[in-house]
């Protein structure tokens, strides 16, 4: 069924029949009736996609991320939709897989599409030709009225931005684990050209610093941000030899994969090596042991990022909504192993057990405040 049919059955124009569906320009009312009820009584279903050309914008919302099926990437899609079904929106979903060309092509075609926002949910990558092919999809989209906003530090890019405090809660990590004792370190580490693990990778260097403590770069393993990533790199690290007593893993899913490298070498945790993560995805507080991380708020910053894009701009400048991390200490780190606290060969074959790490009494996690870092 045509938009023409349901024109000639209502005794209107093509073009009044296209603007009583499609609401672009006021209609009398009762032409307007007698538009819909012809294209009731035809079975006529408008096309979205003629409708959003015609009123530059839609009801649809894309949203852009790294990769959906990593759980950081999902629990801030879940708090997206949520928001987005409040106003009756549609979210569309696409993954780069940290693509930067396939990112912008992505953006391009929502833009084609006139979707009425644009959620980059990810870092951004230090790259200026990125930086300037990202900008020229962007900035016209803007001005004809479409809107943008992103999660994590995009350097260039002027957007409302929900920015986690991932300098901030990194060097907040460093200072409780050399609370604990620490003082010989390792960072598994993602791609270096993505903001998230520079400003990690920085803050938990700097409060190191401040300290007097010193990270090798040997020390620094890089990796893809995938629990596979995450095992090659602490492979890695074993294989090198001069082990250190603390593992930093920059993301909770690279944190799952070195755990899972260092049973496979007999390296216990935290027994052995301690291990942390950042993000707090929900998995992560039913490994064995639970992990140790910098908790986000995930699901909220969906919600946040998706508020963001539907409110009414004020004037130039971009809204930037700060959320801090906090760090929750759980089983899987410890003080530090010493000669007299760590697995001993005893007379008779035996082995004589390390004492009991104080974070397993019980199953509550700690959570540090910031009067505590």
């Amino acid at each position: 069924m045509t938009l023409d049919a349901v024109a000639r059955r209502a005794g209107v124009s093509l073009a009044t029949a296209s603007r009583a569906l499609n609401g672009t320009t006021r209609v009398r009312e009762d032409l307007r009736s007698r538009v819909r009820a012809a294209a009731d009584q035809l079975g006529y279903i408008p096309n979205a996609h003629a409708q959003a050309l015609a009123s530059a914008s839609s009801n649809t919302v894309g949203l852009i991320c790294h990769d959906v099926g990593d759980p950081y990437f999902a629990a801030i899609a879940a708090g997206v939709m949520r928001a987005a079904a409040a106003k009756d929106l549609l979210v569309m979903l696409a993954s780069t897989f940290r693509e930067p060309a396939r990112e912008i092509a992505y953006v391009s075609t929502l833009r084609a599409q006139r979707a009425r926002a644009i959620l980059l949910i990810g870092s951004g990558f230090q790259d200026r030709s990125w930086e300037r092919a990202l900008a020229a999809e962007l900035d016209p989209y803007v001005r004809a009225g479409g809107r943008v906003a992103v999660i994590s530090r995009h350097r260039s890019l002027r957007a409302d931005a929900v920015l986690p405090e991932n300098h901030g809660g990194a060097a907040a990590l460093a200072r409780a684990l050399l609370d604990l004792g620490h003082r010989e370190f390792a960072v598994l580490s993602g791609p270096p050209s993505l903001t998230t693990v520079a400003d990690r990778l920085a803050g938990f260097q700097e409060e190191l610093a401040q300290s007097g403590v010193e990270l090798p770069p040997e020390r620094i393993v890089r990796g893809p941000f995938t629990r596979e990533g995450g095992y090659a790199a602490a492979r890695t690290l074993l294989a090198r030899g001069n082990r250190p007593t603390c593992v930093f893993a920059v993301t909770d899913v690279m944190a799952v994969g070195a755990l899972a490298a260092f049973r496979e070498q007999g390296v216990r945790v935290p027994e052995d090596i301690s291990l942390a993560g950042f993000d707090d995805i929900p998995l992560v507080r039913e490994l064995s042991p639970p992990l140790t991380t910098v908790a986000l708020p995930l699901t909220a910053m969906g919600e946040e990022v998706m508020e963001l894009a539907l409110r009414e701009p004020r004037g130039p400048r971009s809204r930037v909504l700060r959320v801090g991390g906090e760090v929750v200490l759980r089983a899987s780190v410890a003080p530090p192993p010493t000669p007299t606290a760590a697995a001993v060969t005893v007379a008779g074959g035996g082995m004589e057990q390390p004492p009991a790490n104080p974070l397993n009494a019980g199953s509550t996690d700690r959570h540090l405040g910031a009067h505590e870092r």
